[in-house]
C-alpha cells in the first residue's frame, strides 16, 4: 500500500490469506530494522475495521515479553479505509523447522538442546499470557515464530493473536466466541463441547507441539468435519482415545456434564478401538523413569484441573536435566547446531500430507482455513474392535510414534 511507503521500504510479499497480506519491509528510520507488515483487506462498505484486528491490537499493545511477538506500530489509512500492523520480524517458524528435518531425513528428533530451549521459551511465553489472564487459543507450530539472526537469534516469539481472549470473569461463555484451536491441537474438553474452559486448553496444545517436535509429525491427526460449524469431531476424539484411552468420570468428574459425552454423540462413550491400542495403560514415568514422559503425561491429562499449568512446567525436572535450555535455541556452547533456511514465500506446497496447510508468518486465515488439516477428508468408519480400558495411556503407541 502506497501510504506505508513514507515509513517503510517494502521488500516482498511473504504471505496472503483470506483477510489480508503480509509484507516483509525495512523501516526508514535511523535504526533500519526488518519488520513484518500485516495489512488487512478492506471489508464491505460500512463494515468498518475487523473485530479480530481490534482484539489483536488491544492485546498486543499491552503485552511486553521476550517470547511474545512485538507490535511495532499500527497504521490506519482512513481514505480507503485500510489497517496495517507492523511486527518485529522472525525469520523462522516451528512449522518449517520441523518440515526441514522431516524432508531431509535429519534423524528422528531435533537436537535435544534446541528442542528443550524452544519448548521452555514457548511455555515461558504461555505462562506470561496466562498470568495476565489471556488465553492464546490457537497454538500450533506455524504460530511459533523463531528469530533466526541478530541479538535475539534462536528466540521463540508466540504469534497470531487473532483468536486470543481475556478470560477473567467473562460475561458469557468463552465458547460463544466460536470454535477455537486448530483441530489437531484441540483439547478434549473442547472436542466434547465444553462451554467454560481454562488456560489448560493452551497447555494441551503445547503438549501436542512437544510430541510433534520429538516425532516430526502431529500426534493426533484427525480428519476434520467441516460442517456444521459446531459439528462433533468424532475422528479427532478417536485419534486421542487410541493413545490415551477412553476418559472416565472417576478421574474427570466434569466429563459427564460435557454435552457430547452426556448425550453420547455418535456413541462416543462406547468408542471401539483396534487391537493396536489395547496394549497400553502403563505409566510412562514408571516404565521409562524419564522426566520427559512425566511432563508429557501431565500436559496431556484429560481432566483440565489435573493438567499441569504453564508456570509449573517451567519448574519441571525435565528442564533441570542436561542439556538445560538456553536463550539461543540454535547455539550451544559456542557451536551453531543447525542452519535453517529462511521462511518460504509459498508455504508448504509440495510438503508431505502429514502437516496442515498454512500461510507464512502471522496469517489471515479464515476460521475454516485455520481448522482444515485435510480439506476433503471425512471421518473414517472403523470396524468394531475390542474396547480400550478407560484412561489407560497407550504409551507404547506414543513411543513408537515419537522415538
Amino acid at each position: 500500500p502506497s501510504y506505508l511507503s513514507q515509513h517503510y521500504v517494502i521488500i516482498d510479499k511473504i504471505g496472503e490469506g483470506t483477510y489480508g497480506v503480509v509484507y516483509l519491509a525495512r523501516t526508514k528510520d535511523q535504526h533500519s530494522r526488518m519488520v513484518a507488515i500485516k495489512t488487512f483487506k478492506p471489508g464491505k462498505e460500512g463494515d468498518g475495521i475487523s473485530p479480530t484486528a481490534i482484539r489483536e491490537i488491544m492485546l498486543l499493545r499491552e503485552l511486553k515479553h521476550d517470547h511474545i511477538v512485538h507490535l511495532e506500530a499500527v497504521h490506519l489509512h482512513r481514505p480507503e479505509p485500510s489497517l496495517s500492523l507492523a511486527f518485529d520480524y522472525a525469520e523462522r517458524d516451528l512449522y518449517e523447522m520441523l518440515r526441514f528435518h522431516r524432508e531431509r531425513g535429519m534423524g528422528p528428533v531435533l537436537e535435544a538442546y534446541t528442542l528443550k530451549s524452544l519448548m521452555w521459551q514457548l511455555l515461558d511465553g504461555l505462562h506470561y499470557l496466562h498470568s495476565n489472564w489471556i488465553m492464546h487459543r490457537d497454538l500450533k507450530p506455524s504460530n511459533i515464530l523463531v528469530v533466526g539472526d541478530g541479538e535475539e537469534q534462536g528466540r521463540v516469539k508466540i504469534g497470531d493473536f487473532g483468536l486470543a481472549r481475556i478470560y477473567a470473569c467473562p460475561l458469557r461463555p468463552l465458547s460463544d466466541n466460536g470454535v477455537v484451536v486448530t483441530i489437531w491441537y484441540r483439547a478434549p474438553e473442547l472436542l466434547l463441547g465444553a462451554r467454560h474452559y481454562t488456560p489448560a486448553a493452551d497447555v494441551w496444545a503445547a503438549g501436542c507441539i512437544l510430541v510433534e517436535m520429538l516425532a516430526l509429525r502431529p500426534l493426533f491427526q484427525g480428519n476434520e468435519r467441516k460442517s456444521p460449524a459446531s459439528a462433533f469431531q468424532a475422528d479427532q476424539c478417536d485419534k486421542i482415545f487410541r493413545v490415551l484411552g477412553l476418559p472416565s468420570v472417576s478421574s474427570w468428574p466434569a466429563l459427564e456434564h460435557l454435552p457430547h459425552w452426556r448425550d453420547n454423540t455418535e456413541n462416543v462413550r462406547a468408542q471401539k478401538l483396534d487391537a493396536l491400542a489395547a496394549g497400553g495403560g502403563s505409566n510412562p514415568s514408571a516404565q521409562h523413569g524419564g522426566a520427559l514422559y512425566d511432563l508429557l503425561s501431565r500436559m496431556l491429562a484429560y481432566n483440565p484441573e489435573d493438567r499441569i499449568s504453564a508456570a509449573d512446567t517451567l519448574q519441571h525436572p525435565y528442564f533441570k536435566e542436561e542439556p538445560q535450555p538456553g536463550k539461543n535455541a540454535f547455539m550451544h556452547n559456542g557451536r551453531l547446531l543447525v542452519q535453517y533456511p529462511r521462511r518460504s514465500k509459498s508455504g508448504p506446497a509440495g510438503a508431505g500430507a502429514s502437516m496442515p496447510p498454512r500461510a507464512p508468518l502471522n496469517t489471515f486465515d479464515a476460521p475454516q482455513a485455520r481448522l482444515a488439516p485435510s480439506r476433503n477428508a471425512t471421518p473414517a468408519v472403523r470396524a468394531p474392535a475390542p474396547s480400550l480400558p478407560s484412561c489407560s495411556t497407550n504409551w507404547a503407541v506414543l513411543e513408537a510414534q515419537t522415538f
